[in-house]
């Protein structure tokens, strides 16, 4: 088989461009075997940001071949081949194109991406870029957006690629044959044709692949695991004081080490979260970034634990936290900890593969979207065959994946438990029975929730608790004993029952039951008749729901002007004292829905339950496990819209919320509770005998107790929780300047107005000059960073400084950060959630602007539910809720600077208001010593200019 790789560098992305350079590699009995390489001579002048991109400009392409030259050398090089490249459809576009000018017949040979299949062969790839492709996969590429080099690392990826085909088991190359056997794309040929090679030369396949049902897996059956100490292990732990245990670890530290620094914070957070331990009582621990907090609270759980044979739990906010301890912390522990332990990592339900779904969904060929949910489905048939976890944060999806995912996730409602023929390599009972077993168990606020609201049948049971980034702890709690009902939850539901005559799971049951016959055979035709009656009746559901959530939208659209939906999302709160004129008659539609729902949803539970005693001879098991677990969703779906409707629980905040672009489709109707502090005293700090909360930000004012009287805890209980505040490990008065321009305009309005907007673009434009870019911006408005970032990026583009904006050039962060770290002198700019979470160390970042103060806004409805609450208490809701909050974001933000002893930067704050108001030094109070100096604009430059000069004397 014959590859021709290909690959253009152009003046542009349009029609009318042209191109400026061709590298083309042929590839043959998978050996590169040839390489044409020649730049092109356009008939236009080169941009100046493709001369930077490239480092191809107009003088050297002066005398250059023109294309019609350079395409006869390569036309008769791609005879009989398969084109390839990396985003094909770009590359075969002006390869046409110039075939075409050039009098030459259009290529009709196959064309083939690379970037389609590094998805399926390489699963957990971070992304798809060739420079990330090719740093991942170990391949040299030291001249990006360079034809020659470029071609020749899109070749080396397509050999590693079909390396790794050569490489699968042969059920999964059979799987994944048939994934694509009626697809009529060259992609679809392609898989069939390495099938038919694999099937031609059998390789050994490795030992650790186990076959089930056709797949290939990497696990082997849960449930036969061996003790992982023995009794002598587990004494030696429980006659040790914990001081000598630390001094042993620490040496076995220094050993492993060769530069290994004691740090104060850290020894002092393992003492006190041991003691806390001990003492059977609450702590409230703030570490700054340094302190080294998880191995901080993750060793004295593992020696109180193991030693008192007490399970310790530990939550973080995030899944990528829960990662981070999984792939960095434990194994260190691992390593060094004296006895053999074992920690878990627990999640969600729906971020495991159910295997039974998956299997159905291959075997079935249920590809709604066509390719793109193929290609995800091949993608998950390698993946099987490597995952230990099969837990979704290991997979890079792309385009539909996520609903594909959600076809096949795990999920209570519709689990088969020991009656499934997967039970035994279930990944989310494999989670669950470690977890069971586990010394310590690492999951997240939001499965802490999820157990409470199931009633705590989902966590292994514990009595001591470490929650991790501890200031979302009261966010996450609002969130999960809250009520929503989504407009897509419900139709999804629906389409899930009945989507039309050959697809859900109600006709699928009828396909079933058409092939009963004797005694079941009349009895299945009533089952089919109450389908068909069913179907119509939820089909008038579905238009009541429509016609519901229609009218709820224009009611959420009234509320705002056209400028007001900030990044196109619209909330409105729904109070008793202003409800709409209409609010009755939509009553009157939600009781239709209510009626009809459940009528139809009782005559189906009513069916299925008799169905489940024939389900084995009807093979109809899994069918009718799923289909009540449809029936389940929309049960909570309806009973959630009712709750909204009738607004009964005078603790809760009732809100409207959609997307502008998306309208109806994306309305939530959304029930919170204000007031969460009494459930987590229930639910947590009455009946656990230790919670540890730490993070880098739960003071205020260096005190606890606006974060203490959020959750429901006392500061005065010392005997039931005591507080710390932890002393820095980094020298912020040497490490970081604060510069404060005293005469910047105030900011009117929530996304300001032109005279601060054009004062704060030249201030940035000034300031990313001085520190070649290197800068992160935080915003507290979406509608600010889009208009700030147009305008500064005219600015610096003539100086070849990048500027990429949140929600412009990505909207993923991870990704604009890695942009960022990766250009040599760029700006960013963030809002929401780049305040917090986003790790920059080291000379990628060395100054941070904050543009404003990060007070939520007044009039969300929790906020406002809330303020009203203090009100009544006669106490003022901006002093005790709005500067709190705002404190505690602005140290999260100001937390970004400085990540590493060795980071050193200036932080500038736009807002006056820190000097201006009473509440102003609360802000400033709150961050960790660095030096603080306010100024005029005018000597902004200069003092930064001197302060990097510092470092170099």
């Amino acid at each position: 088989m014959k590859f021709a790789v290909l690959d253009f560098e152009t003046t542009g992305t349009q029609p009318g461009d042209e191109i400026i350079q061709v590298g083309l590699v042929i590839i043959e009995n998978r050996q590169i075997t040839d390489r044409y390489t020649s730049l092109v001579k356009p008939g236009i002048r080169i941009p100046s940001y493709i001369c930077s991109l490239t480092g191809i400009n107009d003088d050297m392409v002066a005398d250059a071949p023109p294309i019609e030259d350079v395409i006869g050398e390569m036309q008769r090089r791609l005879q009989n081949s398969i084109l390839v490249a990396h985003n094909v459809g770009f590359d075969l576009g002006f390869l046409q194109r110039a075939l075409d000018l050039s009098g030459y017949s259009s290529f009709d040979g196959r064309v083939l991406d690379t970037t389609e299949l590094l998805r399926i062969c390489f699963p957990a790839l971070p992304s798809l870029k060739l420079s990330m492709v090719c740093q991942s996969l170990d391949i040299m590429h030291d001249r990006p957006h360079q034809a020659d080099s470029d071609a020749l690392a899109t070749a080396e990826v397509w050999l590693k690629c079909l390396q790794r085909f050569d490489e699968l088991p042969l059920v999964a190359v059979q799987r994944i044959a048939q994934i694509f056997d009626d697809d009529p794309s060259d992609l679809g040929w392609f898989m069939n044709e390495l099938l038919i090679r694999k099937e031609q030369s059998p390789t050994l396949e490795r030992d650790s692949y186990r076959y089930h049902r056709q797949f290939a897996l990497n696990v082997d059956d849960w449930g036969d695991e061996e003790p992982v100490r023995n009794d002598t292990e587990a004494s030696a732990l429980s006659k040790m004081d914990f001081a000598d245990f630390y001094n042993n670890f620490k040496e076995s530290l220094r050993a492993k080490f060769e530069v290994y620094e004691d740090r104060e914070s850290q020894d002092l957070m393992i003492k006190e979260v041991n003691e806390s331990f001990d003492k059977e009582r609450h702590l409230m621990i703030e570490a700054g970034t340094g302190t080294g907090k998880s191995l901080g609270y993750l060793l004295p759980s593992l020696f109180y634990g193991i030693k008192e044979d007490k399970k310790v739990l530990v939550s973080t906010h995030t899944i990528n936290l829960q990662e981070q301890l999984r792939q960095r912390d434990v194994p260190l522990l691992h390593d060094i900890f004296p006895v053999p332990f074992r920690a878990a990592v627990l999640k969600g339900r729906s971020h495991y593969l159910c295997l039974r779904k998956f299997e159905q969904k291959i075997v079935t060929h249920d590809f709604e979207y066509g390719k793109e949910e193929r290609m995800t489905a091949a993608q998950m048939i390698v993946w099987l065959s490597d995952t230990k976890h099969g837990d979704d944060e290991e997979l890079h999806f792309t385009g539909r994946g996520n609903d594909l995912w959600g076809t096949v996730s795990s999920d209570a409602d519709s689990c088969l438990n020991r009656a499934c023929p997967w039970f035994k390599k279930c990944f989310y009972h494999r989670a669950r029975n470690e977890a069971n077993i586990a010394d310590v168990v690492i999951t997240n606020h939001s499965m802490l929730f999820t157990d409470i609201v199931a009633e705590n049948r989902l966590l292994p049971s514990y009595k001591h608790l470490v929650i991790d980034e501890a200031h979302h702890f009261e966010d996450v709690a609002s969130k999960h004993l809250g009520i929503e009902a989504q407009y897509m939850g419900f139709v999804g539901a629906l389409t899930w029952l009945y989507k039309d005559s050959k697809t859900g799971q109600l006709p699928l049951l009828k396909v079933r039951l058409s092939r009963a016959d004797g005694e079941l055979a009349e009895k299945a035709a009533e089952w089919s008749k109450l389908i068909d009656d069913t179907y119509s009746a939820l089909v008038q559901v579905k238009e009541h729901w429509d016609q519901l959530t229609l009218q709820l939208y224009e009611l959420l659209i009234k509320q705002h002007d056209s400028s007001s939906a900030e990044a196109g999302q619209l909330v409105w709160r729904i109070k008793d004292e202003t409800l709409p004129a209409q609010w009755e008659q939509l009553q009157e539609i939600e009781d239709n829905i209510y009626t009809g729902l459940s009528d139809s949803l009782k005559k189906i539970e009513k069916m299925l339950a008799t169905l489940k005693e024939l389900q084995d001879e009807l093979d109809v098991q899994g069918l009718v496990t799923d289909l009540n677990g449809t029936v389940k969703t929309l049960y909570k779906q309806r009973d959630a819209m009712r709750f909204f409707m009738k607004r009964t629980d005078a603790n809760y905040v009732y809100w409207l919320e959609a997307s502008a672009t998306y309208k109806a489709k994306s309305l939530q109707l959304v029930c919170v509770p204000t007031d969460v502090s009494d459930m987590l005293q229930q639910y947590f700090f009455n009946v656990k005998d230790s919670i540890i909360l730490t993070s880098a930000t739960l003071s205020v004012d260096k005190k606890f107790d606006y974060t203490a009287e959020q959750l429901g805890l006392r500061t005065d209980r010392e005997d039931r929780l005591k507080t710390v505040m932890l002393p820095s490990p980094f020298n912020y008065r040497k490490q970081a300047l604060v510069v404060i321009p005293r005469d910047f305009p105030t900011i009117k309005g929530q996304t300001g107005d032109a005279v601060f907007l054009e004062k704060l673009v030249e201030s940035l434009g000034d300031v990313a000059l001085q520190t070649n870019g290197r800068m992160l911006v935080l915003f507290t408005s979406y509608k600010m960073l889009k208009v700030v970032h147009g305008l500064l990026k005219e600015r610096l583009t003539p100086d070849n400084i990048q500027v990429l904006g949140q929600g412009i050039d990505s909207s993923n962060r991870s990704k604009l950060t890695r942009m960022f770290q990766e250009s040599p002198s760029a700006v960013l700019l963030g809002t929401s959630s780049f305040w917090e979470g986003v790790d920059i160390p080291g000379d990628a970042l060395s100054c941070l602007a904050i543009v404003r103060l990060p007070f939520q806004p007044p009039t969300h409805p929790v906020v406002e539910a809330k303020c009203e609450n203090i009100k009544k208490a006669n106490q003022n809701p901006f002093m005790k809720l709005s500067v709190p909050q705002a404190v505690i974001r602005f140290k999260q933000g100001f937390g970004r600077l400085v990540r590493t002893a060795n980071d050193r930067g200036i932080v500038i704050i736009y807002d006056t208001r820190v000097l201006e108001t009473h509440y102003g030094k609360y802000f400033l109070y709150s961050l960790p010593g660095p030096k603080i100096e306010h100024m005029n604009t005018n000597r902004l430059v200069p003092r930064i200019k001197d302060w990097m000069e510092e470092e170099h004397r």
